[in-house]
């Protein structure tokens, strides 16, 4: 059963469209911009092109099939070499996760948005910003450009 739920599980996702004008705006207005996940190819890899995010981001990086994590640093290196970029230069990490979206990104030099879902109740975090929905974190970076 479990084998049959991840083959079907990019095909149960979507992306909302206000999503994708976002990063559409994010693009107009230049800013590149990656998707750093952990997992496996085949699930997320699926999900990434099944949303349309594939076409919508500049590049990803997959910790499955580059044996690496977050919030190991080397995944954002990857993503941001396949952006044309260096974390030298800076950037915005916007996740969910506090170890490994935002301590990750801290860790690589990047600023950072929190995405709170109410899963870490009353944790400390060193995010830049927090926020509820990722317009909201989409909003921020528009300010900041």
């Amino acid at each position: 059963m479990w084998g049959r739920y991840r083959k079907r599980m990019p095909y149960l996702v979507c992306c909302r469209p206000e999503v994708m004008d976002g990063l559409a705006r994010l693009h107009a207005s230049g800013w590149k911009v990656a998707i750093v996940t952990n997992g496996t190819a085949d699930n997320q890899l699926g999900k990434i092109q099944q949303t349309g995010l594939a076409e919508a981001v500049d590049a990803y990086a997959l910790s499955g099939p580059e044996g690496i994590r977050k919030p190991d640093v080397g995944l954002f290196e990857i993503a941001a070499r396949r952006c044309g970029m260096t974390l030298a230069g800076g950037g915005w990490m916007v996740g969910d996760h506090l170890v490994a979206d935002i301590g990750g990104g801290r860790a690589a030099g990047l600023r950072t948005v929190w995405i709170d879902r109410g899963t870490w109740p009353d944790q400390e975090h060193e995010a830049d910003h927090v926020v509820t929905d990722v317009l909201q974190a989409m909003d921020i970076l528009h300010a900041v450009r």
